[in-house]
């Protein structure tokens, strides 16, 4: 059973999307799908703000690889080179996240999922800078540092929900509205099939979608107002939900 917190700890909305163990020790699915759906909102803005900004889609592995084939198919070393850099910088940034969560966990730190994604706050108001990148070195720079940054959030978001939540892999979050709309048809065309959607897992998924396609919007219409500066607003998101948890809250006294 779990413990139940001293008055005065109990966290509140912001500090709970990014709350973890010691403090509580699971999670609900509520959390998770409140916290899925403003980081895939946070992703579609740097997704679709990052390509104003250096040209590049940032969040789309599964281009990269296509590139990538299409790059050494046709003796395009450079284009090769830039696929590779993608990659690579997104399998770091996952690599690192799981990293700060798995030191957290070993350290029994109830901050395993608000720490990284309070460095990925750090990470996005560093790329408002990025227009001090002018070189084609910088540029370089400017693609990995969104491509760690996506990484990051959507290894974060994976280890938080148990793999059930990907919040930059729109493919699959797409491909699972599929599945439960093929569901609800054959539910629709065999009466006592018993086959029929999850209304909620579909309402979740739209949800995520939605968000990621609105921060899309927002981040395109936020970068040709501001450019490089649109990622403040959305360092200013992550940091938000996370370093109030890393200040306040507080593990429980030992033997609690």
């Amino acid at each position: 059973m779990t413990t139940p917190l001293p008055r005065g700890t109990r966290p509140n909305a912001a500090r709970r999307l990014a709350g973890a163990s010691l403090l509580r020790p699971t999670r609900s699915d509520r959390d998770d799908h409140a916290l899925a759906v403003v980081l895939a909102a946070v992703a579609g803005a740097a997704n679709a703000g990052g390509f104003f900004a250096v040209q590049q889609y940032t969040s789309h592995m599964t281009g990269y690889l296509a590139q990538l084939a299409d790059a050494l198919a046709l003796a395009n070393f450079w284009l090769a080179f830039l696929s590779c850099l993608a990659i690579a910088a997104f399998t770091a940034g996952a690599g690192f996240s799981t990293l700060l969560i798995v030191w957290a966990r070993a350290h029994r730190s109830h901050h395993q999922y608000a720490l990284p994604i309070a460095v990925q706050g750090g990470f996005q108001f560093c790329f408002s800078f990025g227009w001090i990148f002018t070189s084609e070195a910088g540029h370089l720079f400017s693609i990995a540092c969104l491509c760690f940054i996506m990484g990051m959030q959507n290894a974060t978001i994976t280890k938080l929900s148990g793999a059930r939540i990907r919040t930059t892999h729109a493919t699959g979050m797409v491909t699972d509205i599929g599945i439960e709309l093929g569901r609800a048809f054959y539910g629709l065309m065999r009466k006592g099939s018993g086959v029929r959607a999850d209304r909620r897992k579909l309402g979740i998924l739209l949800a995520q979608v939605g968000a990621f396609l609105l921060g899309g919007i927002i981040g395109a219409l936020g970068y040709k107002a501001l450019e490089f500066q649109f990622s403040v607003p959305l360092a200013v998101v992550m940091l938000g939900i996370s370093v109030p948890h890393l200040l306040y809250d507080r593990p429980l006294p030992s033997g609690s």
